[in-house]
């Protein structure tokens, strides 16, 4: 299937949608499997804290959510230098292969220690994936539609997101409501939820990995990367297949001007340094932590307090669980339809003011004791508006932003710093939670959220329909 479109950079042409859209679906399997693994611990935590008896300890209980966190940064560095060497496609096919052992070893472990290590190994392939994914695809959009197709990334990780919530409601067999609550732990453990529900939630995510590793050895290597290491020829096969012969030629041309302008050569740190480089490493890493600090993840990986905060039991949790991420996918869908007409700057200031509101209402339930649906409602809006800003437009800004030269690193430091302000994020939620209330709580993530709208409005370019040669030409000056 062929479409005509006028893109920056290089001239109107033909794109082969099909094959564009199909590799960038391949590689957005990443963001799939990373949604799944991030996610799937919320429902499988009522079943495997008793298990290993973690149900008093709230130390215990951050790190066991927060633990795959430390292979995420790992991840997120390692494929940043890597990526640069060995280019994306090498280490796309590492990340597959690790996503499918560390979700068996997870899903069954025998004591916390080997949960705790299996959870890490996993996040390095959450790091590589959220790395790489929509690295890549950027590297290989036509600019007039690199928007939605960066956003495809953030439509499979909420897909993974639904699947996991999905299965983990299919897989947890009813929990009795009338159960004490001092007798609950003991009752998981001698269930079936608590022996072996846990670990088939998390082994289901084998399956997909399976078939991203398959995909994986069939795409090409991004060209960008090809022209980078001198594989021109290369790069324009790609290219053509793309959009045509004329349109690599141009691309090709527009890529190598862009490393002609500086030395090709190993990256080194003192690059990521020079001020040209640092202010865009500066807007991408706030980005990141923003993303996180918004608060969004805590609804993901605290669904269970939240929701039984707000007078629900389990049962009905885990299905309540289940609508935010329908609403999660239907607002993404809006995004990767509206991200290159309305633009980046346009969806992530109406979505941080958004969230920021709603933040403030949810604590405002909190605060005033109130029940139910007047606490959901806020959090499905709260969601909706993360789903269409936050959480897609700022990976299609991470990985525009950089020169080509330099990209793998620079977007390795912003990545990692998602995943540092993560680990923070999620370490310390029970811990605020306990000391500032559900209601404080909400209020600070209210706060952030203000501060990040001031920040977008100030700091933030809009970069919609420009080729990443004519980004670099206007940011990095």
């Amino acid at each position: 299937m062929e479409h005509d479109l006028t893109h920056a950079g290089g001239g109107g042409g033909r794109f082969n949608l099909a094959y564009v859209g199909l590799i960038s679906l391949v590689a957005a399997m990443g963001g799939l499997l990373f949604g799944y693994d991030w996610v799937v611990i919320g429902g499988a935590k009522p079943f495997f804290q008793p298990f290993f008896g973690l149900e008093h300890d709230k130390a215990l209980q951050g790190w066991a959510n927060s633990c795959a966190l430390v292979g995420c940064l790992f991840g997120s560095i390692a494929s940043g230098i890597l990526s640069d060497r060995f280019g994306r496609k090498r280490l796309l096919l590492a990340a597959a292969c690790i996503f499918a052992a560390s979700s068996v070893l997870t899903g069954w472990a025998s004591v916390f220690e080997w949960f705790v290590l299996w959870r890490i190994f996993g996040g390095v392939a959450i790091g590589m994936a959220s790395n790489l994914s929509p690295m890549y695809i950027a590297e290989v959009a036509p600019a007039s539609m690199r928007g939605r197709l960066v956003a495809l990334n953030q439509f499979t990780i909420v897909i993974g997101i639904v699947a996991a919530q999905t299965v983990n409601w299919l897989i947890a067999q009813p929990v009795p409501g009338d159960i004490a609550a001092e007798a609950l732990p003991d009752f998981i453990r001698a269930s079936w939820n608590g022996r072996y529900g846990w670990r088939w939630m998390f082994t289901a995510v084998t399956a997909p990995s399976l078939v991203f590793l398959a995909g994986s050895l069939w795409i090409p290597e991004s060209p960008r990367w090809l022209v980078k290491k001198g594989m021109a020829a290369g790069a324009r096969a790609v290219l053509a297949r793309i959009g045509g012969a004329a349109y690599a030629d141009a691309q090709v041309a527009e890529v190598a001007a862009t490393l002609a302008a500086e030395e090709v050569r190993r990256v080194r740190r003192a690059d990521l340094l020079q001020p040209r480089v640092t202010r865009l490493l500066m807007i991408g890493v706030i980005l990141a932590v923003l993303q996180q600090w918004s608060g969004i993840n805590v609804i993901f990986n605290y669904a269970e307090e939240i929701f039984r905060a707000a007078g629900y039991g389990i049962s009905d949790v885990m299905f309540n669980i289940v609508i935010t991420g329908i609403v999660n996918v239907a607002f993404t869908v809006f995004a990767i339809l509206t991200v290159d007409r309305f633009g980046r700057r346009a969806l992530m200031l109406a979505g941080c003011a958004g969230i920021g509101l709603f933040h403030a209402l949810i604590g405002a339930s909190y605060f005033l004791g109130m029940r139910g649906l007047v606490v959901v409602i806020p959090v499905m809006a709260t969601l909706a508006c993360y789903a269409f800003s936050l959480a897609p437009v700022t990976w299609v800004l991470i990985a525009e932003i950089y020169p080509n030269r330099i990209r793998g690193a620079a977007v390795s430091v912003a990545v990692s710093a998602l995943w540092i302000a993560c680990f923070i994020l999620t370490y310390t939620f029970p811990i605020l939670n306990e000391r500032l209330g559900p209601a404080g709580t909400f209020w600070l993530y209210a706060g952030i959220c203000a501060a990040g709208f001031v920040f977008i409005l100030l700091r933030v370019p809009e970069t919609k329909g420009k080729s990443l040669e004519q980004i670099e030409r206007e940011l990095a000056r």
